[in-house]
């Protein structure tokens, strides 16, 4: 007798519509698994037969030949467990066919029946609904996971015997709550951020808040690099439904999202070690999963002690900070993994970490320093818009943060929220799809930038003296269209790029060391 059952397959971001076909045959008993099963799947055979012994229903005692269509895609993961098991009871005559009809089901199965959860369980729901289902049938810890998804009908149980006489009728479905509607939210705002800062650092991290510009920030231990890149997601605009849908996606997939019952609510901020790899931090494997890169999309990846980097790794970074994208190709298919970031890199200016320093002096050769910043290339350097050097605040500049009635806090209202967010209504006015003014093209720049004819004669001057590549000259534009915008003004001035020119420590860079 031949039974079937849908489920849906992770395929990347995605999810595609997999037929799990059960047919039972005269011959010796046996289960043959076929469709380009991984091994997860192929040992999905023990755990379906103990499931369905342990949970009171007959084993198949004839020739079982399980067939995952389309046969050309490859499956992965125990998800299929539920389905072959609810197809072997329709094809053994347990379960009525009709019972089954437009239900598709995901979960994996333990050996005494029960319904364990599966990763990526949002995008399988998402491909139920986009296909019509009547139902999703998920384990009880993806219930509230897979009701994000709105106008899907969730159905559970806690185990296999269970499932069956809700199927039967004999029992009725728990009610699931959809949370799916749920608005999210604005991270909790942090402390602001402390005057020991000095205000060029907080005028570059305001800069990067507003307009979605990458940070380089420079500078010896104790100088607050780390502080300012862990204040940078806080600064940023609550998410809207669209951007914590598809954060909560890569999550998911990624298989970090444990008992949700909400949309993501915060800005991703990932801060992977130096020592990690380039599958790690652009995502990859046989069947590609989201790295670091894509974690963070929508929010901050900060990379600490940049230059300690493998140099490899670091250079594959630069095609998806320009497309806001990672792919990821095999010979059999190809999948595109979103990476809309905002790069924080923070590093030493040597080896010893005290090069300019004016209290410690600094132990580096010269061709010390030179083989330290040679770790970052070019072509990498110049896609970081604003490239900061910090230094130590002295004793004095300490006492007067600690004490209460010291001067006033100058870095409070360049990080200001309010400021920030109509800086963004700005640039919301002029670009209504939305791009920031860290992501504008050449012919936006043009069309909208509203730069000063003063401003284009210093910003000339600037490219021929410090021999800017043409990358790296848009982005002082971009730069400077984010300072007038944080300083409500509607062109861009003369001074707004002689500000930007100050953000770029890298380009004093004379095959050696920032000056």
């Amino acid at each position: 007798m031949l039974a079937r059952c849908l489920s849906p397959s992770l395929q990347g971001l995605e999810a595609r519509p997999v037929v799990v076909e059960v047919d039972l045959a005269p011959g010796l008993p046996g289960v043959q698994l076929v469709g380009l099963p991984d091994k997860a799947i192929q040992e999905s055979r023990e755990r379906v037969r103990s499931a369905l012994r342990n949970s009171g229903f007959r084993g198949p005692l004839v020739r079982v030949v399980i067939n995952l269509a389309p046969a050309d895609l490859r499956k992965e993961g125990p998800s299929f467990d539920l389905p072959i098991a609810l197809a072997l009871l329709v094809a053994s005559g347990q379960l009525a066919r009709p019972q089954l009809e437009g239900l598709w089901c995901a979960g994996e199965l333990g050996l005494d029946g029960s319904l364990r959860p599966c990763r990526g369980v949002i995008a399988l729901a998402d491909q139920a609904h986009q296909q019509q289902a009547r139902a999703l049938v998920i384990p009880p810890a993806n219930a509230s996971e897979a009701s994000l998804i709105e106008g899907l009908p969730i159905h559970t149980a806690p185990n296999l015997r269970e499932l069956v006489r809700q199927l039967k009728g004999e029992q009725p479905w728990p009610v699931i709550g959809c949370s799916g509607s749920r608005a999210s939210g604005r991270i909790n705002s942090p402390e602001p951020l402390p005057s020991i800062e000095t205000s060029l650092a907080s005028r570059g991290l305001a800069l990067s808040a507003a307009g979605g510009h990458h940070l380089l920030l420079v500078g010896p231990p104790g100088c607050g690099k780390t502080r300012l890149a862990h204040h940078l997601p806080h600064l940023l605009p609550p998410l809207s439904r669209k951007e914590a849908l598809t954060i909560t996606r890569i999550h998911s997939i990624a298989g970090h999202l444990h008992g949700i019952d909400q949309l993501q609510q915060q800005r991703p901020f990932r801060s992977p070690h130096h020592s990690c790899s380039a599958a790690a931090l652009l995502g990859g494997g046989r069947s590609p999963r989201p790295g670091e890169l894509s974690l963070a999309h929508g929010g901050v990846l900060f990379l600490d002690e940049l230059a300690e980097f493998p140099r490899t790794v670091l250079d594959q970074l630069r095609q998806p900070l320009e497309e806001g994208a990672v792919q990821i190709s095999r010979s059999q298919h190809s999948t595109v993994f979103p990476a809309l970031i905002t790069l924080v890199g923070a590093t030493n200016p040597c080896p010893c970490g005290w090069h300019g320093d004016r209290d410690h002096g600094c132990r580096c050769s010269i061709s010390q320093r030179q083989r330290y910043w040679q770790r970052l290339s070019g072509p990498l350097l110049d896609r970081l818009d604003l490239q900061l050097r910090l230094e130590r605040r002295s004793a004095k500049e300490m006492a007067n943060v600690l004490n209460p009635h010291g001067p006033s806090k100058v870095s409070e209202s360049w990080c200001s929220p309010a400021r920030i967010q109509r800086a963004r209504q700005r640039m919301q006015s002029r670009n209504p799809a939305g791009c920031r003014n860290g992501r504008l093209s050449a012919k936006a720049l043009r069309q909208s930038g509203a730069i000063e004819t003063a401003a284009l004669d210093l910003w000339e001057q600037l490219i021929q003296q410090r021999g800017l590549s043409t990358r790296s000259s848009l982005q002082l534009l971009r730069v400077a269209r984010t300072i007038a915008d944080l300083n409500d003004q509607s062109s861009v001035s003369r001074n707004a790029v002689a500000e930007a020119s100050c953000y770029r420590c890298t380009d004093l860079l004379r095959g050696s060391e920032p000056q």
